[in-house]
């Protein structure tokens, strides 16, 4: 209500395998299996690459596509400037020799590859 301070009775959170609701606790009889034990990632890195030949959006996709198939490729993205270089970022683990063959594979040229 304006101008009325609220009073409002804060609640502790309850342990679902203590106080069942069937919304969200397991069935009766059933266990709960032990969280996995983490793996250690390797960080994602983030890298930028000039593309030629795109001149659509249609490229942009057909670019992003193969790229994204790249082990190790977490995001792949196109900034496109038509009859220009092109913006290519990436993040994720994979090596610019991979990103460069996928890019060639599309029918276009990672800038300064071989």
């Amino acid at each position: 209500m304006c101008g009325t301070p609220e009073s409002r009775t804060q609640l502790p959170l309850a342990s679902t395998a203590q106080h069942a609701c069937s919304c969200c606790s397991p069935a009766a009889g059933t266990r709960i299996a032990a969280p996995a034990a983490a793996k250690p990632e390797v960080p994602a890195s983030s890298a930028q690459y000039s593309l030629e030949g795109l001149t659509c959006g249609h490229c942009v996709r057909t670019v992003e596509q193969a790229v994204s198939g790249v082990s190790g490729v977490e995001s792949a993205a196109v900034d496109l400037v038509p009859g220009g270089m092109s913006r290519l970022s990436v993040t994720g683990t994979a090596d610019r020799e991979a990103l460069a063959e996928a890019v060639r594979s599309s029918g276009y040229v990672l800038a300064g590859a071989n």
